[in-house]
């Protein structure tokens, strides 16, 4: 942790002390047989894909329940109960909504929210049908949220673990990073980059953004965006942490579309890439943390920038 408390994202968990009851079915079960006795019929059984920051459930065919995996995670729910139902009717696509909100019983100690389910499926390269088209929608998505109304939402920081305010938080860990990859990763190219994420300061009016723009968090239908999901760390600041998706996932045509449909600066774009080299770096610095993607996403960011960005 740094002195302002970043905590590198694989690690936030880790350093929370609220002990946390094994998160399975039984445990929904009896919270919303405690708390919701109207739905308690309705069967609960784990999503797909569960995530991290929370243990998500199907609670019949129409809810899913979400409840934080860990103390770090908690003010998710009461962030996003306060905010997604005043953000959706300025979103051209469907986020979710919450139903209720639980609270803290059968040894569980934290709030934890119902949300109605959202059809579809998550994003892969095989499951769109264009791109190009993919990245437009999802730069018109980001583009009417960084317009919604900022006024009175969350602020950059802790909250957001940092997304949204300035990549200097991450200046020491990402520094360490490259020295412990060398030059097996183009540590110069490496260096090169994140400087000048760092020279690109951020002087905009602070805006909505979603800060983890991630094939996870995206869904499709008949092959093409359908939704996007998780806004828990979303807040109100500087939107470039959401750019990080045109290295992660997009390439070439669908990269320069996103970029162009969604206006951004060349300042916005190195902080973007400045956030896609710091996650991509500290992920493969963690022997435990695998991260085939984070090596991928490495890779387009130095081509891009050895390309275009010097």
């Amino acid at each position: 942790m740094s002195d302002d408390g970043a905590l590198r994202e694989d690690d936030r968990a880790s350093h929370e002390q609220t002990p946390v009851p094994p998160i399975d079915a039984d445990l929904v079960r009896r919270l919303i047989a405690g708390q919701f006795p109207e739905w308690a019929q309705f069967p609960v059984r784990p999503v797909e894909f569960g995530g991290v920051d929370n243990r998500t459930f199907h609670l019949g065919d129409a809810m899913t329940v979400r409840l934080p995996s860990a103390e770090g995670y908690a003010a998710q729910v009461d962030k996003e109960q306060r905010w997604l139902p005043v953000l959706a009717p300025q979103l051209p696509l469907p986020v979710p909504a919450p139903v209720a909100k639980g609270l803290p019983a059968e040894g569980y100690p934290f709030n934890w929210s119902v949300i109605r389910w959202i059809e579809g499926e998550t994003v892969t390269a095989e499951r769109i049908d264009d791109m190009t088209e993919f990245a437009t929608a999802l730069a018109g998505f980001l583009g009417a949220l960084q317009k919604a109304d900022p006024s009175g939402g969350p602020p950059a920081g802790v909250q957001s673990f940092f997304r949204g305010a300035s990549l200097q938080t991450y200046d020491e860990e990402t520094r360490r990073a490259i020295e412990v990859l060398g030059s097996r990763d183009r540590g110069d190219t490496a260096t090169e980059v994140w400087e000048s994420a760092l020279r690109a300061t951020w002087h905009g009016p602070p805006v909505w953004f979603h800060g983890d723009v991630a094939v996870g968090n995206l869904l499709v239908r008949d092959g093409r965006l359908a939704a996007v999901i998780d806004f828990g760390c979303s807040g109100v600041g500087d939107p470039a942490c959401d750019m990080t998706i045109a290295w992660t996932f997009l390439s070439g045509e669908s990269r320069q579309a996103f970029r162009e449909a969604l206006g951004v600066d060349s300042a916005t774009w190195a902080r973007g890439r400045g956030w896609t080299l710091w996650k991509a770096l500290v992920t493969l610095a963690d022997p435990g943390s695998g991260g085939e993607w984070a090596r991928r996403s490495l890779e387009s960011v130095f081509d891009e920038y050895e390309q275009d960005g010097r």
